[in-house]
């Protein structure tokens, strides 16, 4: 076929209204409509990854305070296990279930051991592992005592940063992993301020 007879075919198929969809499809070009469909895309990945919350009590001062609203991402805890120093939102575990809290109640903690770890506290320390932890990060060093305990597979041992108001596993025990719902990734705003 030579290249004389591909341009009859098109001026042919372009003579057609019927084949002209450009011109019958063009309301949907509309600019405002693309952007909001750009904005509904954006929101949808957003609220499937983002969320945000607010601090409702003291247990991570100074970190965070009563009415800080914080960002938190719930899905890097699927692609890798949680880090130590990780402050982490987790449903209530058993234990806490326990003792008259709801499985769906939320909770914010740091992670101070991972599976395997032992924890210890005494003379106002934490100690992982026989090293003493450096923590410029807590309100006030923890004023009670916890045995040597071994963090189980499957778990993390968490505390508040506010160590002696603070329920957290020096208190109910090693935090199960698949608990953990996301990680705090910033504080976007408080109410004290």
């Amino acid at each position: 076929m030579n290249l004389s007879r591909l341009s009859v075919l098109n001026r042919l198929f372009l003579g057609f209204p019927s084949i002209r969809l450009s011109q019958c499809w063009a309301f949907l070009r509309f600019p405002n409509l693309d952007g909001f469909m750009s904005v509904l895309v954006l929101f949808l990945i957003w609220s499937m990854v983002v969320e945000i919350r607010f601090i409702p009590s003291s247990s991570m001062y100074p970190t965070l305070r009563v009415g800080d609203r914080i960002i938190v991402e719930r899905v890097s805890h699927y692609i890798k296990t949680p880090s130590v120093d990780d402050i982490v939102l987790f449903r209530a575990p058993k234990n806490l279930q326990e003792i008259g809290y709801k499985k769906e109640d939320v909770f914010i903690k740091r992670i101070v051991a991972k599976a395997g770890d032992l924890v210890v506290v005494h003379h106002g320390s934490l100690y992982v592992n026989g090293l003493a932890k450096i923590e410029d990060f807590i309100a006030e060093q923890p004023s009670y005592k916890l045995s040597p305990t071994r963090v189980p597979g499957g778990h993390v041992y968490v505390l508040g940063d506010n160590r002696n108001n603070s329920c957290d596993s020096h208190v109910w025990g090693a935090l199960p992993v698949e608990n953990i719902v996301g990680r705090y990734v910033m504080c976007s705003s408080s109410l004290n301020t």
